[in-house]
């Protein structure tokens, strides 16, 4: 019997090495290629893999080039799985779009590729053309860290979805900003998107925002109004913080999402719509559901997609990415040299909470531009409110736990007991423990904050018995 055969794709020896090792111990049989020309000339010369893991960014052809000849070229393709250094959201969505199997950011987790790997045998498919599309602006989602990989992971899956979707987060982590990517990379992109924020318009005036009033419905409806289900037809319609939607105007969103029609406040004659709905909240709807303040229906009407948009101190890596494009946005707007944050500030940066998540450190970025005087920025030309966190009272902190560990060394050493492997173990356990709190047991972004690889994050964690 003939086993799987994956085709490896990459101009970097040192990748195609350990993927070769990896699937040797898995004991899939492999091919490599350092390019794409490369493998064409052996599929053309029929020989076809069960499945294709590629590079995106290589010299001469591109994985994504590649992946769009493999579907050309070929009526039986084989699942290609398209891997990336450089991951971003429209990255992420043209390899989906481009009818990839999986996206996959390096570096990566040797076994998680070996999983995708065995998913993706068996899964050839009879191609069908994909219907190109204009291209799309760059979003204003930025991240490189694993919590945002996956958001790309989720708009790129959803790029030919018409699902509806629910995005949960805090208070300034870019909920909209997800919602406005999705309707970007959807089939409804040239239509409408519609945004409406249900904490931002009293109860009094929300029936008549959603689906809009006749003349001489109400006291002071002078003329016929359309509602913001009307001004999305064939487009999309967010409806930001859902959960303060009151129980009335639930039942009729309800009653909207289960007919695709509705009635203007006053009216007799029902106007039919094609919306699709992405809602948003920062609320535990779960909660709201179970204190019977927001119906269950209506939830699982929603819930059907789920994204979670992380908060920042869960993607502390994406801080200096993030502070470098807001500076440069805020020099552009307010027409002054772009500043530049120093390695310092970005390290010191990235302990801090952010109750305010992006948004807090978006308006940082403002008030940096107008009132720092340097065009190198350090810790001192932090606001008072920031800048307070670096002064003596960590220094202290430090020296605190510095004389701590040096007493209990003595301590040891004066009943002669070994003690470097204790207290290295001990140290390591520590901070693995704080990075994994940190980071929401996301292993990649804690081993990036301990300085560590992944494989060598893993391996302490099972050292250690770390659950």
């Amino acid at each position: 019997m003939n086993r799987n055969r994956v085709w490896i794709i990459d101009d970097d020896q040192s990748i195609r090495w350990v993927l070769e090792r990896a699937f040797q111990r898995a004991g899939i049989d492999f091919d490599s290629f350092e390019s794409a020309e490369e493998a064409i000339d052996a599929m053309d010369a029929s020989r076809t893999p069960d499945a294709v893991l590629s590079d995106v960014r290589m010299n001469g052809i591109s994985g994504l080039e590649l992946l769009k000849i493999i579907k050309e070229q070929h009526s039986a393709t084989p699942p290609v799985i398209v891997m990336t250094a450089h991951a971003d959201l429209e990255t992420a969505v043209s390899a989906y779009e481009g009818g990839a199997f999986e996206y996959l950011p390096k570096p990566f987790d040797v076994n998680e590729v070996i999983d995708i790997t065995r998913r993706a045998f068996g899964n050839a498919t009879t191609n069908t053309r994909l219907t190109s599309r204009p291209e799309k602006q760059q979003s204003g989602l930025l991240g490189e860290s694993t919590a945002m990989q996956q958001v790309f992971r989720s708009i790129g899956r959803l790029s030919r979805s018409h699902a509806t979707v629910l995005i949960n987060g805090e208070s300034g982590t870019g909920k909209e900003l997800i919602a406005r990517a999705l309707h970007e990379h959807s089939a409804r992109s040239d239509q409408p998107f519609i945004a409406l924020n249900m904490a931002a318009i009293s109860h009094d005036l929300m029936e008549s925002e959603l689906f809009g009033h006749e003349k001489g419905a109400f006291t002071g409806a002078t003329e016929q109004r359309t509602g913001r289900f009307e001004q999305a037809d064939t487009g999309t319609l967010f409806l930001d913080e859902i959960g303060d939607m009151p129980a009335p105007l639930q039942t009729r969103l309800l009653r909207v999402l289960s007919e695709n029609q509705f009635f203007r406040v006053g009216g007799r004659k029902p106007i039919k719509v094609d919306v699709r709905i992405i809602a948003a909240t920062h609320q535990n709807l779960e909660t709201l559901v179970d204190q019977q303040l927001f119906r269950e229906d209506l939830y699982h009407r929603l819930n059907v997609i789920r994204i979670m948009a992380p908060a920042l101190r869960e993607r502390a890596s994406d801080i200096p990415l993030l502070l470098k494009a807001f500076l440069k946005r805020s020099a552009q707007e307010l027409g002054s040299d772009t500043k530049d944050s120093t390695t310092e500030l970005d390290d010191y940066l990235k302990t801090l909470p952010w109750p305010g998540n992006v948004r807090q450190l978006e308006n940082l970025a403002r008030w940096l531009t107008v009132m720092a005087s340097g065009r190198e920025l350090g810790i001192t030309d932090l606001p008072d409110d920031l800048a307070q966190e670096s002064t003596g009272e960590s220094n202290e902190g430090s020296q605190e736990w510095t004389h701590a560990l040096r007493n209990w060394a003595r301590e040891a050493m004066r009943h002669e007991k070994p003690v470097g492997r204790e207290a290295t173990e001990q140290f390591e356990k520590t901070l693995i423990e704080c990075a994994l709190e940190q980071t929401g047991n996301r292993r990649q972004d804690a081993a990036a904050l301990l300085g560590w690889g992944r494989n060598t994050l893993t391996r302490k964690i099972k050292d250690y018995d770390i659950l």
